[in-house]
């Protein structure tokens, strides 16, 4: 028996009216849409059930672009891990600048406010470098004798003596500072009074001072200038006392102090213009043998308390002063007169 379809479906209908048909019925299905939202919850199934095959289809471009921007975003990484190591080292010495700036700043309006405080002229100097002997404890100022400097002019910080100029230039000085084994500076115990000699002790950062075993003398106590050197204004801070050693083998007892103001700290430091026209240049080769002769002076009158004078029991009698050791005299005899006529010529 033989099978053939209906004439309708055999031959079908043409390419043009199968556009048209579809192209009225999507405009039929826009409007329909548009107008009473209808296709709503088609389109939302729809959309749900391709979505796993959306996710499929992406799943190799995405697979690309995540690799392009991990290649990407490693280089920028390293890029700017770099560039903050830079930034931070800048940063570093930008901060260490800052600090230094800030110490010097505080250093500086500590140095006016001394400066005030003080009676007597005094011009600010900046420490150029130390002196080329490591034997000695000196430093090379940036002021010299067109700025007024002289010989012998004491040099201070805001919290005490440093030291003393001791060689001038036109426009450098030589400072010679506190803890210089040649320099010593008459001192004051603030708490007593009590009068004595510092002098430094070359490398050490320490000053010595002598004084009687009897002397009374403390640590902490505060050690000022006296002002009887003509030098020194009276009344600077210079040390203080931190050790107090008495050997049993000498009458002395050995004092150590370290020194008020910022001996190798400081930078800049003030210069007193004091007069010292009627001052003689130290010497640095005598100051020792000086220093000593002043100690003994010091410590020889500090060991003599007048309760240890016993009174004199008999009065010492009159004694002529004279030049010139006493002669003997001849004695005097009377001659008669006749005689004398006699032996007359």
């Amino acid at each position: 028996m033989d099978y053939s379809p209906p004439p309708l479906f055999k031959q079908g209908a043409s390419a043009r009216a199968r556009v048209v048909f579809f192209a009225v019925l999507a405009i039929f299905i826009l409007v329909v849409d548009a107008r009473l939202k209808s296709l709503t919850l088609v389109r939302q199934v729809l959309g749900s059930i391709l979505y796993p095959i959306q996710m499929v289809a992406v799943m190799p471009r995405d697979a690309t672009m995540r690799m392009a921007d991990y290649f990407v975003s490693v280089n920028a990484l390293e890029k700017e891990n770099l560039q903050l190591k830079r930034q931070q080292t800048q940063n570093a010495i930008t901060l260490q600048q800052s600090g230094q700036l800030l110490a010097e700043n505080t250093h500086l309006r500590n140095l006016l406010e001394a400066r005030e405080r003080l009676q007597v002229k005094s011009v600010m100097a900046e420490i150029i470098y130390d002196a080329r002997d490591p034997a000695t404890r000196k430093v090379i100022i940036d002021r010299g004798i067109k700025h007024g400097l002289t010989v012998s002019q004491p040099v201070i910080d805001d919290k005490g003596v440093v030291g003393q100029v001791t060689r001038v230039f036109p426009l450098t000085a030589e400072v010679t500072l506190l803890t210089d084994k040649n320099q010593a500076i008459p001192v004051q115990i603030l708490r007593n009074g009590l009068r004595s000699v510092a002098y430094g002790r070359g490398q050490s950062s320490y000053l010595d001072m002598r004084l009687t075993a009897n002397a009374d003398i403390q640590n902490g106590d505060q050690l000022v200038t006296s002002g009887i050197d003509g030098v020194y204004p009276s009344g600077l801070a210079v040390a203080k006392v931190v050790q107090v050693e008495n050997k049993a083998t000498t009458t002395f007892e050995s004092i150590l102090c370290v020194p008020t103001a910022g001996i190798d700290r400081n930078k800049h430091l003030l210069v007193l213009l004091v007069a010292t026209d009627n001052l003689s240049r130290p010497d640095t080769e005598d100051v020792r043998a000086k220093k000593e002769k002043i100690n003994r002076k010091v410590t020889r009158d500090a060991a003599a308390p007048t309760s240890d004078i016993k009174p004199v029991d008999q009065p010492m009698k009159d004694l002529p002063v004279t030049d010139s050791p006493a002669r003997p005299v001849a004695p005097v005899t009377a001659v008669p007169a006749s005689t004398a006529r006699e032996k007359k010529p």
